[in-house]
């Protein structure tokens, strides 16, 4: 007698041949579409977070340690100091501000953010040497390095040079500051335009010059070996500079961006939950037919001695059975989807539908990465709007009146 709901919820995913077995396939398809839709936007989203963040990396210090009072007058008595902490993997000391270049070739000056880097220390910046498209990198002496936007904009190649201006121009209107000249050594392409678009990379002692400073440093970059835990080298900093410094993690300067992405993440996955919600009412309008076709059935059942709660649950195991199918097939269609999804773009492009122009996105392919907790959310809601879906037509059957659901017509 305890099999009976289990039995019964199998006896009606098997119906008769007739147009009314259609629905459970139907219902099937509709939950494996919201499961694999949903699985392959959350791993689209998570690959273009993971794209962003390594394209920020790859020219950010994972650390930014400033002086709490102004420059720091010993900076790189402070590399050393912080080189020795654990998980540091390199500090330089850098300077980064505002300025101006103009060129011979008749074009309006263009402002630019300069930044100074001791090129005999490791620094983030030398990651640049591996995404140089253009020279050489070289930022000694007064060489020095642009993005490619930037490179743009001046109608700047290798070998040309500029003059670079002083922002104290600006400051004092009783002191006359002249500018330096720069030669681009070379021209990086980061993928970021906050890079590429406005970013000159020189050598600390250049950046000194333009700003008018004797020594020291505005700030420190620091790189370790686990960015995700750059909090707790910030800290250690923080402790063994104490109290002349104040530090921040990438995380931190980039904080917009990343909230930007985990919200647009988050209401992606609510809009396309909806899709979850059509899937169950597909459950629920299933449960519904087979109630009306079995009426006098399941009439006939409670006559016999079988309760409502077993009727009831057998309805629910139906709704189950099917949310579950379902889901194991849209796990499935979504990870197909995901691991061919370079060659549907390919073949949507070749029928005239680019829908992912590089030339936008500055990607070669479409990221993505499947995240166990996001299906694991996924799995989760479908299962949970689909026993919500159950219940319904599951208890309009078990309170049918047995002697009236034998008589009906």
């Amino acid at each position: 007698m305890a099999s009976f709901p289990l039995f019964l919820a199998a006896r009606y995913l098997r119906p008769k041949r007739s147009f009314s077995s259609v629905i459970p396939v139907v219902t099937v398809l509709g939950v494996m579409l919201g499961v694999a839709i949903l699985m392959i936007v959350l791993a689209v989203m998570t690959g273009f977070g993971d794209v962003w963040r390594d394209r920020i990396l790859s020219f950010s210090p994972h650390v930014v340690v400033q002086g709490r009072y102004g420059d720091l007058r010993d900076p790189d008595a402070m590399c050393d100091r912080v080189s020795e902490l654990p998980g540091v993997e390199g500090a330089c000391p850098a300077i980064m501000f505002p300025a101006m270049l103009r060129g011979d070739g008749g074009r309006d000056p263009v402002t630019v953010t300069v930044l100074g880097v001791d090129p005999d220390r490791p620094s983030v910046v030398a990651n640049a040497a591996g995404r140089i498209v253009a020279g050489a990198y070289d930022v000694r002496d007064d060489r020095a390095i642009v993005g490619r936007e930037l490179a743009w904009r001046l109608g700047a190649a290798p070998g040309d040079r500029f003059l670079c201006y002083s922002p104290l121009n600006l400051k004092s209107a009783d002191e006359l500051y002249f500018p330096e000249e720069i030669e681009i050594a070379g021209v990086f392409d980061m993928g970021l335009a906050k890079f590429d678009d406005g970013l000159l990379v020189c050598s600390l002692g250049m950046a000194r010059d333009l700003m008018g400073m004797d020594g020291g440093a505005r700030m420190l970059q620091v790189q370790v070996s686990d960015p995700n835990r750059a909090w707790e080298t910030a800290a250690a900093v923080d402790d063994a500079l104490a109290p002349w410094t104040v530090s921040s993690t990438w995380m931190d300067q980039d904080r917009v961006l990343f909230n930007a992405l985990r919200t647009e993440k988050t209401m992606m996955f609510v809009l396309l939950a909806f899709i979850a919600i059509v899937a169950a009412f597909c459950v629920t309008n299933t449960l519904i037919v087979i109630t009306i076709q079995k009426t006098k059935e399941i009439g006939l059942m409670k006559a016999l001695g079988f309760s409502g709660a077993q009727i009831k649950s057998a309805f629910v195991l139906h709704g189950l059975v099917q949310c579950v199918l379902g889901e194991l097939l849209g796990l499935g269609l979504g990870w197909l989807v995901l691991h061919n999804l370079q060659r549907l773009v390919r073949m949507l492009a070749r029928w005239g539908w680019d829908v992912f122009p590089e030339a936008v996105y500055g990607l070669p392919e479409l990221p993505w990465r499947v995240v166990p907790s996001d299906v694991a959310a996924v799995v989760g809601i479908v299962f949970a709007f689909c026993l919500a879906a159950s219940f319904l037509p599951a208890s309009l059957a078990a309170r049918l009146d047995p002697v009236k659901a034998i008589n009906q017509e």
